[in-house]
């Protein structure tokens, strides 16, 4: 039976970095087409009947078939069905090396660079099908700034940028963070990158040596892994609790020469570090001679309680590297981020970042600093808060059935995702899948921990989703995952 050999097939893909529903049905039918299962001239079931076999949703369905037309193995007839192309034997492609031989032209550090920690499996996405969106942002207003730069752009603006980056935006975001972020920084302190990847990759080849460890939270951010590992830095897990980063006197045995953190809104179980907490941390850096990388990705979005100040606005040693992006408040393809170094580091920094990474982007950097300028930044901000701020309240509406199951919330008072606590004894990888099969994206908090096995969770994304998306489908992922705790908990009793 044809759905029995699609959902085997999609099955087995889950072993590789996942991708989306719709290509996953896509690939399964494309296999079925390359081994025959199904045959030229062969009618297919109904997209209807096919979503009722799989459990997927009709619009599922219907995408993976439409993009099997356009590419010619199926044609439709009108009045009569979708049917395999004719020719379609002949227009079978070569399958790809196997892994395991793609593997072997991979370095070591290739290797594990392209297995551990996929950005695919762990970069939190709108919980519900379909695109992201993006509406909060003014798009005609920024294509007219960008137009405007680039017809009066000058010749060094097209010229790499030696000084750091363009300085009114470099002003902006110094104006910006000693306002709303405490952090006390001159104007020449601040780096213009292409975002937080780079943030950190800069701070690792310039900071640390081969194999000096880096202290990082657990579980942990999947691009700060990746960053450290391809600068070939040994990774030293320290477990997260309710107050942000909690370091042990087994930690004390591997002195750190890094030691990353997301204290504003530790990703990605959302925990707040505590004051406390904070001047350990600052304390640690400064008696074992180490760097703090303080990421401060979504501060801007805090829904909940007072404003947090920055770990770099108690820092007096100057021990504190601060780094931030402009890709939540408006979008992620924008890659511009800023990176705070100490004032010992400033030329050191900017001279290593102009030649490993050659910046540029001058004409896009001017029209974000009017954009900042002119006060749209605040603008967008402003609306974008309520916009979330809506989503969030929706979604934590939607939830609620799942809270007198066992499962409790936190990370909601900040940001752009929450994650849904489970007990122990859940499989939450299982209810993850489970929640996949209806169409939704949810990913599982013990995919994100490096040493941690006593971490269960969902970790649900919710800024991009368009609100009337998350009143319709909060239910229904509350609904499935209400039923996954229901049957652990029966399982656990038999």
């Amino acid at each position: 039976m044809l759905s029995e050999f699609l959902i085997s097939h999609i099955t087995q893909l889950r072993t590789q970095p996942p991708m989306p529903l719709h290509r996953q049905l896509y690939e399964g039918l494309r296999a079925a087409l390359q081994l025959a299962v199904l045959k030229p001239g062969e009618r297919l079931p109904s997209s209807r009947e096919l979503a009722n076999d799989m459990g997927l949703s009709r619009n599922t369905v219907v995408a993976a078939l439409e993009q099997l037309a356009v590419e010619g193995f199926l044609c439709s007839r009108v009045g009569s069905g979708t049917y395999v192309n004719e020719g379609v034997a002949k227009t079978a492609r070569r399958r790809p090396p196997a892994l395991a031989q793609q593997a072997r032209a991979l370095s070591r550090r290739g290797q594990e660079l392209a297995t551990a920690f996929s950005a695919a499996e762990l970069e939190i996405q709108p919980f519900t099908p379909g695109l992201a969106d993006f509406s909060a942002f003014p798009v005609a207003l920024w294509q007219r700034l960008q137009n405007k730069h680039w017809r009066m752009t000058y010749p060094d603006m097209l010229d790499y940028s030696y000084g750091g980056g363009h300085a009114p935006l470099r002003r902006a975001v110094a104006d910006y963070l000693r306002l709303f972020r405490s952090v006390t920084l001159d104007l020449y302190q601040v780096i213009i990158t292409s975002g937080t990847q780079q943030s950190l990759e800069l701070c690792a080849q310039m900071l640390a040596d081969y194999q000096d460890t880096v202290w990082i939270e657990d579980p942990a951010y999947w691009g700060a892994i990746k960053a450290f590992m391809a600068t070939g830095l040994k990774l030293h897990p320290v477990p997260v609790d309710e107050e942000g980063m909690a370091p042990g006197p087994q930690d004390d045995k591997t002195p750190p020469r890094l030691i990353y953190l997301t204290p504003s809104h530790q990703y990605p179980t959302g925990a707040v570090m505590s004051l406390q907490r904070r001047h350990q941390l600052l304390g640690i850096a400064r008696t074992q001679r180490a760097w703090i990388l303080e990421d401060d990705y979504d501060s801007e979005f805090r829904f909940d309680g007072p404003p947090l100040s920055s770990l770099a606005g108690l820092d007096t040693d100057e021990r504190v590297l601060y780094m931030g992006s402009f890709s939540k408040v408006l979008y992620p393809g924008l890659k511009l981020g800023y990176l705070v170094v100490p004032r010992s580091l400033v030329e050191a920094f900017k001279q290593a970042h102009y030649d490993l990474n050659r910046p540029g982007q001058m004409p896009l950097q001017a029209a974000l600093a009017e954009f900042i300028a002119m006060g749209h930044f605040a603008s967008a901000l402003r609306r974008a808060r309520a916009s979330y701020a809506q989503r969030r309240s929706s979604l934590l509406a939607a939830l609620k059935p799942c809270l007198v199951r066992g499962a409790w919330i936190s990370g909601a008072e900040q940001g752009l995702h929450l994650c849904l606590r489970l007990p122990e004894a859940v499989d939450d990888s299982a209810v993850a899948r489970r929640v996949g099969q209806l169409g939704m994206t949810v990913r599982p908090l013990s995919a994100y921990c490096m040493q941690r096995r006593d971490l269960r969770g969902l970790v649900i994304g919710y800024g991009y989703a368009p609100l009337q998306a998350i009143e319709q489908w909060g239910p229904v992922l509350a609904k499935a995952i209400a039923a996954e705790l229901t049957h652990a908990k029966e399982k656990a009793a038999a």
